[in-house]
């Protein structure tokens, strides 16, 4: 029986996009915040075609409803047309009626020149579950192993091959429809060297080597993962110091579960080689997700030292930084970090944090490293 989870995502005042990968429980949480609103739901076939034929429809539904009334419009981006319509109503009625647009892809929005309402509606990103929302006793292994998506946590037993059907039937075949292409073996072959990679910086060439397509479509592959909001970029760092280096971007899959399934690794127990980056990537995502319910806003980077030490993320607010190691040890070792606390004598950075597995809070050098758990508990001292 599927588990119904409290999420932290609270309901704007105003019209505004819900945007975030497919099965991470968007339509779930609107259903729960909005219960009395007028329902468009494109993913059926019936509806997808009705309001693809005949958009005009939609106005007039929506003009027959009481003042105040909540609508949604449940992966807009199927009918682009509609937001046509929305910006007609918004025009002529005002805050008259307010809309909830969610959708799991801007790319197709974007590439069809679709009326994106500037001004006029607010954005809201959704991500899978938060240790916070699924329970912060839920053990840190079992995230790594299998991930956060709802689906995946409310039915355990199964987690293996709901992961398995997400990346062979969305990841590799809707997906790869985006990418507007034909080799479908090509893009799989990339999505795997892609998973393989996941945290690392980027090099389209050697990509383009492993995958057996071209640097070209390399970079249009990596262009619709973050278009269909299934990965991120995160940039290099430059703070003022100087010593200084250049580095490229990482990209990091939104979901440690999925990235074990685009790599054909669920099967097995979570290796060491794999333990680092998987719990980089659940800390990005608990990361991601507070700056949304916490309105922080900030842009997430990494950083390398003259050196060649990294700091694993560092978040950059309006008015300080915070840097953030990660460690996927149960051991915390006094030389990781050596690279934070560079940054804090030169207040590059306010705040120092390392994650690592470990069951001890420590305070090392003016480092706070915190188990994962209180890592969760603690994000908003450090960041807000």
């Amino acid at each position: 029986m599927n588990t119904m989870y409290t999420r932290l995502l609270g309901l704007p005042q105003s019209s505004f996009f819900l945007f975030g990968p497919r099965a991470t429980g968007k339509t779930t949480w609107l259903r729960q915040v909005l219960p009395e609103a007028r329902w468009f739901d494109l993913v059926t076939t019936e509806n997808y075609l009705k309001y693809l034929h005949d958009p005009g429809s939609f106005r007039t539904q929506v003009e027959a409803l009481p003042a105040g009334s909540w609508v949604v419009v449940d992966e807009v981006q199927k009918v682009p047309a509609l937001l046509d319509e929305v910006h007609a109503l918004i025009a002529a009625h005002g805050r008259r009626y307010r809309f909830a647009l969610s959708g799991s892809s801007a790319r197709k929005l974007r590439r069809l020149d679709a009326n994106l309402l500037a001004g006029r509606v607010i954005n809201r990103s959704f991500f899978p579950l938060t240790l916070a929302e699924a329970g912060l006793d839920t053990p840190i292994d079992d995230v790594l192993r299998i991930g956060m998506l709802p689906g995946v946590r409310s039915e355990p037993g199964s987690a293996i091959d709901t992961l398995e059907a997400y990346a062979a039937n969305y990841l590799r075949q809707e997906i790869q429809q985006e990418a507007l292409t034909r080799d479908l073996a090509g893009f799989s072959r990339f999505l795997r060297v892609a998973a393989i990679l996941n945290g690392q910086v980027v090099n389209f060439s050697n990509v383009a080597n492993e995958a057996k397509v071209n640097r070209v479509t390399v970079s249009r592959n990596f262009e619709v993962l973050v278009d269909t909001l299934v990965g991120v970029w995160v940039s290099a760092w430059q703070p003022r110091l100087k010593v200084r280096e250049k580095a490229g971007p990482k990209f990091y899959f939104f979901d440690p579960g999925v990235v074990r399934a685009v790599a054909n690794q669920l099967r097995a127990p979570v290796h060491d080689s794999e333990k680092g980056t998987l719990l980089e990537t659940w800390v990005l995502h608990e990361l991601r997700a507070h700056l949304q319910h916490a309105g922080c806003g900030g842009e997430i980077t990494w950083y390398r030292t003259g050196a060649g030490v990294e700091v694993d993320f560092v978040w950059c607010g309006a008015e300080y930084s915070v840097g953030i190691e990660v460690k996927a040890s149960e051991r915390w070792r006094s030389e990781s970090g050596d690279a934070l606390r560079e940054l804090l004598h030169s207040k590059s950075i306010r705040h120092a944090v390392a994650v690592y597995l470990g069951d001890q809070p420590l305070l090392d050098g003016g480092v706070h490293v915190l188990p994962a758990r209180q890592w969760v508990e603690r994000l908003g001292e450090f960041v807000r």
